[in-house]
């Protein structure tokens, strides 16, 4: 069901207006009668007093205009210059363009004698709302800003960030997308991202593999430290301290545990050999100890009656 909501309009406010713009007329008949001269001379000065200022208004505008594309021009030549990322350009300049925009408009108008104040008290009341509305948004933009200027990481980085881990993919000004290692796309807002931790594992050009080996107890330490070694000599993708950044491959005797002893292997590789070395180190540890009678510990207890 629809109601009609009526407005009732009170006579004597439309009588008062009647009457107002009906003394109005009477006035400005009554000045063309008694002066028309001076009618005529009031009218083509205020024709020309506004045309002067439609003139002025229309040069500060395209003069403004131009000095605005001017300076567009200059950050786009200089961020080209710095290498700025794309993304942090584009929103820096559009910024610029449209404040400057705005209040190229507000002089323009300022100049045809129009009272601009109401419309600045307009346009910053509609701010304010605009960015209550959008709050959420507007932190997302100063994330995406912070990520864009201090660069914790870039496209094709592998990263580790709010429980997910992948590769970068692309880097907004509001969000970050990542592919993880099993194809899937996570898109993370900056806001967020840039307030958490950020494991980034592909800033360095080297990382070092660590990798336990729990055996028995009872093993020789010695045969079993020199077996490790071997392994790792093998392998040519292992840097040395002759490589700058790494250290020579490190074996030693970790701990002793309830069910085991435990070595740790210790060597540096390149940041895109981690995962093969690492991989292929576990492999080759697991097929050459138990072949030189090396056995693997694993949890279990000794129980022993007594009669």
């Amino acid at each position: 069901m629809t109601f009609l909501q009526t407005t009732t309009v009170d006579p004597e406010t439309v009588i008062n207006v009647n009457d107002s713009l009906k003394a109005a007329t009477s006035n400005l008949i009554a000045q063309v009668k008694d002066d028309p001269n001076t009618f005529l001379q009031d009218l083509l000065q205020s024709a020309i007093d506004f045309g002067l200022k439609l003139l002025a208004a229309i040069v500060i505008y395209l003069v403004g205009a131009w000095i605005i594309k001017r300076i567009k021009n200059g950050l786009g030549k200089v961020f080209a210059k710095r290498n700025t990322e794309g993304t942090l350009a584009s929103f820096i300049t559009s910024l610029v363009s449209i404040t400057l925009t705005v209040l190229l408009i507000v002089i323009t108008i300022g100049t045809l004698g129009i009272n601009t104040t109401s419309l600045a008290a307009l346009l910053a009341a509609g701010g304010m709302a605009i960015g209550m509305a959008l709050s959420g948004t507007v932190s997302n933009f100063a994330g995406g800003l912070m990520l864009l200027v201090f660069k914790p990481f870039k496209a094709g980085d592998f990263i580790c960030a709010q429980g997910y881990s992948g590769t970068v993919k692309e880097v907004t000004i509001v969000n970050t997308k990542i592919i993880t290692t099993d194809n899937r796309v996570i898109v993370i807002p900056n806001g967020t991202l840039s307030n958490g931790n950020i494991d980034n594992y592909s800033a360095l050009s080297l990382r070092r593999v660590d990798i336990e080996v729990g055996v028995e107890y009872g093993t020789d330490a010695d045969k079993c430290m020199e077996l490790l070694r071997e392994i790792v000599k093998d392998d040519k993708r292992i840097l040395d301290s002759k490589h700058r950044g790494a250290q020579d491959p490190f074996v030693a005797l970790l701990s002793m545990n309830d069910s085991n002893v435990s070595f740790v292997v210790r060597v540096w590789v390149k940041s895109a050999d981690y995962w093969p070395v690492k991989f292929e180190l576990n492999k080759n540890i697991y097929d050459t100890l138990p072949k030189k009678g090396i056995d693997f510990a694993f949890p279990h207890m000794d129980v022993t009656i007594r009669s």
